[in-house]
This record gives C-alpha cells, structure tokens and sequence, in this order.
C-alpha cells in the first residue's frame, strides 16, 4: 500500500506541499481546511494534473477529518499570518487555538502518524502540538531548518556564482531573526565559505538569509513565500518516508543537547521512518553557543504566552 500524508490548510503552502508530494508520486494525499470546495476543487485540479505527471497517487479534499485516518505524515500549515498592527502574543493565542484543534483531529484518527508543524510561530507551534497529541519528541518536527538553509544556499551559490548543487548551508536556532547561520559549517564542494568570501559578504548574506521571509513578503505586497517552503516540506516527507536517514536541520525537541532543555529549536536531525532517529551535535564557538541560546531564550518566551489550557495539557 502506498503511504498516506495529510496536509491540513489549502493554502499556498498546503496546496503547494500537495503539488510536490505529488508529483514526487510519495504518497496519497489528503488536502483539509476549513474553506468549502477550496480544498476539494484545488485537490481535483492536482489530480488532474498527475496522468501529465506520470503520477499514479491519490488526491482528495475534505472540509473535516474523516478520511485523514491511517495517515503515516499529518503536515499542518493552517494558521493566521501576523498582520498590521497584531502582538505576538495575539498571533500565538489565535495560532495555538487552530494547531491545537487540528492535531486533536488529525491524532484521534492516526494515533501513530508523524507531525510535521509548518504553522508561525513555528517553535511554539510544535510545542502546542507535542502537549496536545502526547507523542514523543521522535514524532514531533517542525519546518524551518531546512528553508532557511536553502535560503542561505542561495545566497551563497549567487554570490560566489557557482551550482547550488556544490552548496550545503547549515543554520540551527528558531525561525526568522533568531536563526543562527554558521558560515564554519557551510561549504561550497566542501570548502568552508569562511575560505571563500570576506566576513562582510558572509555577514551581509548571513543577514538576508534571517530576513528572506520579509523580503519575500514585501515584494509580494499580499501573501508570503510558498514554493520553498512547500519544498522544504516536501524533502523531510521525503526522507522519513524513504527511510533515507538523512540529516536535515529541523525544529526538534530538546533534551539536553546544545546544552537546552524542554524546546524546540533547529538542529540537525536524521530523519527516518520512525520520524526524528538522532539529533546531530556539533562543536560550537563561545559566540556560535551564545548566539543559540539567545534564539532558545526568544523561544522560551513565546512558549510562556501560550494560553492555560494548552499548558494544561502537558
């Protein structure tokens, strides 16, 4: 039987998450939200897509849960965006109400699918969803790592003007302003950038990696990124599925490495079939070690705004 993934928000990154999965024929697809015939019209148009395709997976939409069961990945995008004039603390309340609810859902019906969080707040978000379905930390993930590392790969593989495919990037830390880029570890053919451009370069790209999502954002005017992350999404589904092993930076649980306790922060993770097999610890700098505890403190304090009876839940 082929696996089953349900991606629970049609919006640009569910749909598109759906697109990828899809033509990567890696599984059958289930697209949820709450928006009647969203989900379902853009589900047939993908389906109809797939005899171009060669691409032989299911895709339906639903407007509730039911047919999500037996899920082996539960993707869950939906969420507000932060909008003019919204606190964070408005953002997180609004967020963890609709994560809360989704992972309920979605947990009642495949009691042993693996979570993926992709809703903003992201660190926080997983937190919600780990106190609501109870799972272990292994059956936890959050998407951020691995987009920004491609961010960053961009940057670098234009700068230096060189394949994208010669480029790994590495960054750990929360999402957005909080990320902490290592220029030590990331290579271009397995030469440390740190040997290839100036530390004004580096900072400059290091800069536009942590604000890639803004940037995107106010070009658009209306909406944010979506193809990336989508992508991003897509190659962790990828590898647990697979079972590749693959190491990808991720937001994950901590227990202790990094010197962190009871978070989620990015790290490099392997994935694997039952989800998170390790976590990856590197030698940091002093400065490297500060800088990620400064993005786990940020994290910390989103986590304290979460409302009571999410932290009930523990």
């Amino acid at each position: 039987m082929r696996k089953k993934v349900t991606i629970v928000g049609a919006g640009n990154v569910g749909a598109t998450t759906a697109h990828w999965l899809a033509a990567k024929e890696l599984a059958d697809i289930v697209l949820v939200d709450i928006v009647e015939g969203v989900p379902q019209g853009k589900a047939l148009d993908l389906l109809q897509a797939l005899p171009v395709e060669k691409s032989d997976v299911g895709v339906i939409g639903a407007n509730d849960y039911d047919q999500t069961g037996g899920s082996d990945i539960a993707v869950i995008t939906a969420g507000f965006p932060r909008k003019p004039g919204m606190s964070r603390d408005d953002l997180v309340r609004m967020n963890a109400e609709i994560v809360s609810e989704a992972t309920r859902q979605v947990v009642q019906r495949s009691p042993n699918c693996i979570l993926i969080i992709v809703t903003n707040p992201l660190d926080a978000m997983c937190e919600v969803a780990r106190r609501v379905s109870g799972f272990p930390r292994e059956r936890v993930l959050g998407m951020a790592g691995v987009l920004d590392s491609a961010r960053f790969s961009t940057f670098v593989a234009n700068e230096l003007g060189v394949s994208v495919r010669n480029v790994h990037a590495f960054v750990l830390g929360g999402h957005g302003d909080q990320m902490v880029p290592l220029p030590r570890y990331s290579t271009v053919a397995g030469i440390p950038i740190t040997e290839l451009l100036e530390k004004g370069a580096i900072d400059r790209l290091v800069e536009r990696t942590a604000k890639g999502g803004g940037e995107i954002v106010n070009l658009l005017k209306s909406g944010s990124a979506y193809y990336a992350p989508a992508r991003s999404i897509a190659e962790m589904v990828d590898s647990i599925l697979g079972d590749k092993h693959q190491i990808l930076p991720c937001a994950a649980y901590l227990q202790g490495e990094y010197g962190i306790q009871h978070l989620f922060i990015g790290v490099p993770c392997q994935l694997g079939a039952v989800g998170l097999e390790k976590i990856i610890e590197i030698k940091l700098t002093a400065d490297e070690q500060a800088a990620l505890q400064k993005s786990a403190e940020a994290v910390e304090a989103l986590v304290k705004t979460l409302p009571e009876e999410v932290s009930a839940r523990q």
